[in-house]
């Protein structure tokens, strides 16, 4: 796929799969690529695999590249996939080459996150990877410290195919976005359907999603409110999504991918808990809250659960 093709993908709902892991801890390929083949069906645009609703992070390089096989298995052609890499720059660049190998379309690059890491220097660290990789690349740029001609400069790489921006820093934002060769790489929210349309009123396009492992129409709904420039309907379908990701916001984020994998847990696939540092399962209260935010949506259709599913044991108080 031409990088230009892959950017027209980026203005689309950029999905990002949960982990499964099997009753000992370890990841479960099939489940995951029932959970890859779910997005793919519903129409998602571009498929994310391993990033951090992934748990990217929590996963050794070996088990992403599990995962990156299952994403490539489930998805079977349907979408685009991204293939998630990082860690050290040579990490990066061998998973990169990895991910080549087994089919992937492209790469996003997690943001460095060592603690010594200079803003100019991780721009040098994802241009460094974007020469290396023979798949357009995607930045994942969500720390702060970053000038416009930081932005500019990662927007301009001729192998770079978006900058997936995720921080709240709109002017920076708004600055770059013009200042960038509007041939370059595009600008895509990072922060999900909630900020989708303020940044698309920035200039950005399309945005990322975790909300796609539950409600995929949801999320295409958002998206498509926001193609027409009907920032009303985007709004509506945003407040209605607003329990669901506020709840995922607790434990400073902790709790981000744990709502996500109950959510799916309760549709019908058991893709256990989170890893830790991630919060592993929800309370008996925020599970129950969840539950009941859940069968609403299912009574009114946004969501679709498996017909022969059980019903979710209640959590241990």
């Amino acid at each position: 796929m031409s990088i230009a093709i892959m950017r027209k993908a980026l203005t689309g709902v950029s999905g990002v799969p949960v982990t499964a892991y099997d009753s000992k801890g370890e990841v479960e390929p099939r489940i995951t690529a029932k959970v890859y083949a779910r997005v793919a069906a519903a129409g998602i645009h571009n498929i994310v695999a391993a990033g951090n609703t992934g748990e990217f992070y929590a996963l050794t390089p070996q088990e992403i590249r599990i995962v990156h096989e299952a994403a490539a298995s489930g998805v079977d052609g349907r979408a685009p996939v991204t293939a998630a890499i990082g860690r050290s720059l040579r990490e990066a660049i061998g998973m990169a080459k990895d991910a080549s190998a087994i089919g992937a379309t492209a790469v996003m690059s997690h943001q460095p996150v060592d603690p010594f890491a200079a803003p100019s220097a991780q721009i040098g660290y994802f241009c460094n990877l974007a020469d290396a990789s023979t798949l357009p690349l995607v930045a994942y740029v969500r720390a702060e410290g970053f000038g416009v001609d930081d932005i500019v400069r990662l927007a301009n790489h001729g192998n770079i195919a978006g900058i997936k921006f995720a921080t709240t820093d709109l002017m920076l934002l708004s600055r770059a976005i013009p200042a960038a060769d509007p041939d370059g790489a595009l600008f895509v929210c990072g922060l999900a359907e909630s900020w989708a349309p303020t940044f698309t009123a920035a200039g950005a396009r399309g945005f990322t999603s975790g909300l796609v492992n539950v409600a995929p129409q949801l999320s295409l709904a958002v998206h498509a409110a926001l193609e027409k420039g009907d920032f009303a309907a985007a709004r509506a379908i945003v407040n209605k999504l607003e329990p669901f990701e506020r709840m995922r916001t607790k434990f400073r984020n902790g709790a981000n991918v744990t709502v996500v994998k109950e959510a799916v847990t309760y549709s019908g696939l058991n893709v256990g808990p989170v890893r830790v540092p991630g919060l592993p399962l929800l309370d008996q209260h925020d599970r129950e809250e969840l539950h009941r935010l859940l069968r609403g949506w299912e009574a009114e259709g946004s969501i679709q659960t498996d017909p022969d599913r059980q019903q979710p044991a209640k959590a241990a108080g």
